[in-house]
Order: C-alpha cells, then sequence, then structure tokens
C-alpha cells in the first residue's frame, strides 16, 4: 500500500505541477514584447498586407482570446498532440523528440561525469580538510559555481577549439556531411567538449557538499571511536562515511538536472550544437509558442522523473529507506 500511495501522490503532484507550468507559461508569453505573427513573417513583413496578416493569425490561432487558446491547447494535449511549430512546421512533439535525443547524449556524458568527479574531489577535499589540496579543490569549487555558462563555454572553445585546434568549432557532426555518413567516432569528437563543458558546471555544487558532509561526519563521535580502535583515515571513509556521503550526493546529482537542462541551452548556442536548447532558444526569438510551451512543459516533466528517480533509489542505497517514510 506504501508504494501504491507514493505513485498515486506523484503523479498527483505531477499534474499539478504541469498544469500550474502551462498556465503559467501562456500568461507570461502573452505580456512578451515580441509580435508572433511578425516574428513568423520575419524580413518580409513589409511585403505582407494586413489581411494576409490576418489570415496567418487565423492559420496559428493568434486571433484568440488567451483562454481560448489555452483551452484548445489542453484539448489537444489531452489527446496526446502538443501542436505544431511555426518555426519547424512540423508536430512539437516530433521536434522535441528529435531535439531532445540529440541533446540527450551531451547531457547523460556530462551528467555522469559531473556525479562521480564531484563526488571524488568532496572526498577528497574533506579527507584533506585544511591542506593545499583542499585550498585548490575548493578554488576551484567557488570560481566555477559563480562562472556564467556561456564565459566558461566560450573559453573552453577559443582554447581548445581556436588555439590548439583539437576539437571541432561546432555542430553536432563535420559540416557537410550526411548523417548516414557519420562515423561515431566523429560523433563523439564533436560531442567531447560541449558535454565536458556541461559537466564542469555540475561538478562545484556536489564537490562543495560532499566535503561539507565527509568533515561533519568525520567529526563525529562513532567515528572518533573507529580512530580510537586502530581504523586508519581511508578505511573510516570507506566503510562508514561512504554510506552517509552517497545518499546526499544522489540527491544532489538528480537535482543537478534541471541546472544541466538550463545550462545545455546556453552551451548549445555557444558550440552551436542542434538540440533541444537551441530549438528553445529560436522558439524564444521567433515567438514560437506551441513549440516554447511544448519545451517547457517537457522540461518539468523531465526534472521531475530525475527527482522521482532519486526517491527511488534510495531505498536501493540504504535499505533501511523505505518508500512512504517508515524506517525499519
Amino acid at each position: 500500500m506504501s508504494i501504491l500511495t507514493f505513485t498515486i501522490q506523484k503523479l498527483l503532484r505531477l499534474g499539478l505541477l504541469l498544469l500550474a507550468v502551462a498556465i503559467f507559461t501562456f500568461v507570461l508569453l502573452s505580456f512578451s514584447p515580441i509580435d508572433p505573427v511578425r516574428a513568423y513573417i520575419g524580413a518580409d513583413m513589409l511585403q505582407i498586407s494586413p489581411e494576409q496578416r490576418q489570415l496567418i493569425a487565423e492559420r496559428w490561432g493568434l486571433d484568440q482570446p488567451l483562454i481560448l487558446r489555452f483551452g484548445d491547447w489542453l484539448g489537444q494535449l489531452l489527446q496526446g498532440n502538443l501542436g505544431t511549430s511555426m518555426v519547424y512546421n512540423q508536430p512539437v512533439g516530433e521536434v522535441i523528440a528529435t531535439r531532445f535525443w540529440v541533446s540527450l547524449q551531451m547531457l547523460a556524458i556530462a551528467w555522469l561525469l559531473s556525479g562521480i568527479l564531484g563526488l571524488g574531489l568532496g572526498i577528497l577535499a574533506g579527507a584533506l580538510a585544511g591542506s593545499w589540496t583542499d585550498r585548490i579543490i575548493r578554488l576551484y569549487a567557488y570560481t566555477l559555481a559563480s562562472s556564467p555558462t556561456f564565459w566558461v563555454a566560450l573559453l573552453l572553445l577559443i582554447t581548445f577549439s581556436v588555439s590548439l585546434k583539437v576539437t571541432p568549432i561546432c555542430c553536432a557532426a563535420p559540416p557537410g556531411v550526411l548523417a548516414a555518413d557519420v562515423t561515431i567516432w566523429q560523433h563523439l569528437h564533436h560531442l567531447l567538449l560541449p558535454s565536458i563543458t556541461l559537466s564542469i558546471i555540475g561538478i562545484a555544487n556536489i564537490t562543495l557538499h560532499t566535503r561539507q558532509k565527509l568533515i561533519d561526519v568525520l567529526h563525529s563521535d562513532y567515528i572518533l571511536f573507529a580512530h580510537a580502535q586502530g581504523e586508519s583515515l581511508w578505511g573510516v571513509i570507506r566503510y562508514h562515511g561512504f554510506r552517509n556521503l552517497i545518499l546526499p550526493a544522489l540527491t544532489l546529482q538528480f537535482a543537478s538536472l534541471s541546472e544541466l537542462f538550463g545550462g545545455s541551452v546556453l552551451v548549445e548556442q555557444v558550440f552551436a550544437y542542434p538540440g533541444l536548447g537551441e530549438a528553445t532558444v529560436q522558439a524564444a526569438l521567433r515567438s514560437d509558442i506551441p513549440l516554447l510551451v511544448g519545451i517547457v512543459f517537457f522540461s518539468a516533466l523531465f526534472v521531475y522523473s530525475g527527482n522521482t528517480l532519486a526517491d527511488l533509489a534510495y531505498p536501493i542505497v540504504d535499505p533501511r529507506i523505505r518508500i512512504g517514510g517508515s524506517q525499519s
């Protein structure tokens, strides 16, 4: 019953969250200074008559009040349809699926790298607290935590792509090469620098939280008792500290999905990477309301799913934790 109650509660919260996200997105877009019709027409605006503008507005439902447009969108959503993108002239679901698959590869690599390196550096800094190693790691973490994502991306692009010429300067594949002819090594070569850039940003928070948590654990009474029995520092960390670090690190790792998703928008712009982040920028600049709402809707679902996976992973990491809040 606890699993059933947990599932029902999660689904209800997800439904309310997605409804609130959709409402706020529609309301905020209604205050946008960008004229959707003008953005859709672009440079040919002077060649379009008022009658043609009216036809375009009617074609995309832009002549209707906000409440009617939201009701129409909600009705299509219940039928499994997110609408049609004004920029790409394709169903929003297809655009999101295609672009997200490209971004997912970058996000997955960045997510794994940030988790592994962040946990490792945090343990090293906490175990050697006060040493030069700890100071260097903290300086690295604090610097990155306060650095804008686009600035780090530009710096790495200039260093490795422009100056050293060891990584491609843009795109997810060599320009002019058909997708079917792109090898896996070419794809990984283009994926490497954007993934590393995105992972660097995520390392800082996990490192700092892991370091502080380990310091608290090492100063606890039962750790002092273990030291009195002759246990070494790394033995204490392995058998006693790690189990206390893994749950906070796991929480931060899944919570970082939102930061990675938001950071991918800037990283993809810098590296001209054709993922969901680049589509988000195009939808915002050209006021593609169906696509923008669909992306925001999908991103909320993505982040919520990550947090739910963290909740489900807790009983696996620590069997004392039970879904529903009971403990043995």
